[in-house]
């Protein structure tokens, strides 16, 4: 207990990661994945309402100057060097020139493309193998990048956590699960054995995929968690169990490995992807790893963080909601938002406004209306 209310506690400035060298040692470098690879369908309606385009979400600023690819590798950079941070997506993406403007601000060896969206899967596996090619012994934290997190120094605090965890046994797969402040039927959970008391970490019992209502009340009162997928562990030890879990998945993208860095690599991804099937990385390999080696999965409870993952428009409403930002909404006037039925209303296209000017400081009530949540910059 003692170890880890040091390991969260504030790091000082000094002791913060030296972008030269590894922050747990040369012969572990931290790296870091960060999955931009999805096409955000659920929310394009959304999105075209307020753009008149099919941005994919991530690299949409929904509040503020930055998209939420942009936020994920801020905050991912409060750890882990730029030049390690591997960056995942669509060949067709850059087709838009928000995701060409975006990306070129980031080391060009770091983006990595896959030629279709075949999942969580393959989006993680592929920069994976260029991770296990140029840093063998790496850890690797994963990150999507279409979540929204308010207090995100903590939240990185946790990661490093994890990373602490792992170091210690390089066998581990540590996941970061938010504590639930209410029901939601859309979000996967994570199901620990707590078997002790604490605050962690505890081994993973199983997962749920998007329970009903009634099953996600009755997994939230037995201690489940929201599942971030935010992740940390070996690199060899993630492309270990896959191998375990899914041999031949693992055979083709060994074939990927091997071509990185090669004057046929382009080629021979294509051809890997096309014979590819979609895979999820929760559902197809996650679940049955923890069947498998229930040993291996630990996961650690978050508090005191404000996550969204934003699949929905109703999700992204009510986050600003929560934190006083409505208004700044980029490109609509505010929604009206109906607390009895949950419904969300947004303006017509032709109520289209400019976005709202750059605002420093926020301080807004929680869901409870009790205590405030205060952070520097929302941009």
């Amino acid at each position: 207990m003692r170890r880890q209310r040091s390991a969260l506690s504030k790091p000082r400035t000094q002791n913060r990661p030296n972008p030269n060298q590894s922050s747990l040692g040369f012969n572990d470098p931290v790296c870091g994945i960060v999955l931009a690879g999805g096409e955000g369908k659920r929310l394009r309606p959304f999105v075209h309402l307020l753009r008149q385009d099919l941005l994919p979400k991530q690299y949409v600023n929904f509040i503020g100057r930055r998209s939420m690819l942009e936020h994920t590798l801020h905050r991912a950079e409060k750890l882990i060097p730029s030049n390690r941070i591997f960056t995942v997506l669509n060949e067709a993406h850059l087709s838009f020139p928000e995701v060409k403007q975006q990306i070129s601000k980031r080391p060009q060896e770091t983006i990595v493309l896959q030629p279709e969206n075949k999942e969580t899967g393959p989006g993680l596996l592929l920069p994976l193998m260029h991770l296990s090619k140029r840093y063998p012994n790496s850890l690797v934290a994963i990150f999507p990048s279409d979540h929204f997190v308010l207090e995100e120094e903590k939240l990185m605090r946790y990661v490093h956590l994890a990373h602490l965890l792992v170091k210690k046994d390089p066998t581990r797969l540590v996941l970061l699960g938010i504590e639930p402040d209410g029901e939601e039927s859309e979000y996967g959970y994570i199901v620990p054995e707590k078997t002790k008391k604490g605050a962690g970490p505890f081994p993973v019992s199983c997962f749920v995929e998007k329970p009903a209502p009634s099953r996600a009340r009755e997994l939230i009162l037995n201690g489940a968690l929201w599942n971030t997928m935010v992740m940390v562990c070996k690199t060899k030890a993630l492309i270990e169990l896959v191998g375990e879990v899914m041999p031949k998945i693992c055979f083709s993208f060994q074939r990927i490995h091997d071509a990185v860095g090669t004057p046929c690599e382009k080629k021979v991804v294509g051809e890997i992807y096309h014979q590819l099937e979609s895979v999820n990385f929760s559902r197809e390999l996650l679940e049955p790893f923890v069947q498998a080696y229930p040993s291996r999965l630990l996961t650690i409870p978050v508090r005191g963080v404000l996550w969204s993952d934003w699949g929905t428009e109703s999700r992204v409403i009510e986050v600003l909601r929560r934190t006083g930002h409505m208004t700044r909404l980029n490109g609509l006037p505010p929604p009206s938002y109906d607390p009895l039925t949950g419904q969300v209303t947004t303006a017509p296209q032709d109520m289209l406004t400019k976005p709202k000017a750059r605002q420093r400081d926020i301080s807004a009530k929680t869901a409870r209306g009790e205590s405030r949540l205060v952070t520097r910059s929302l941009i």
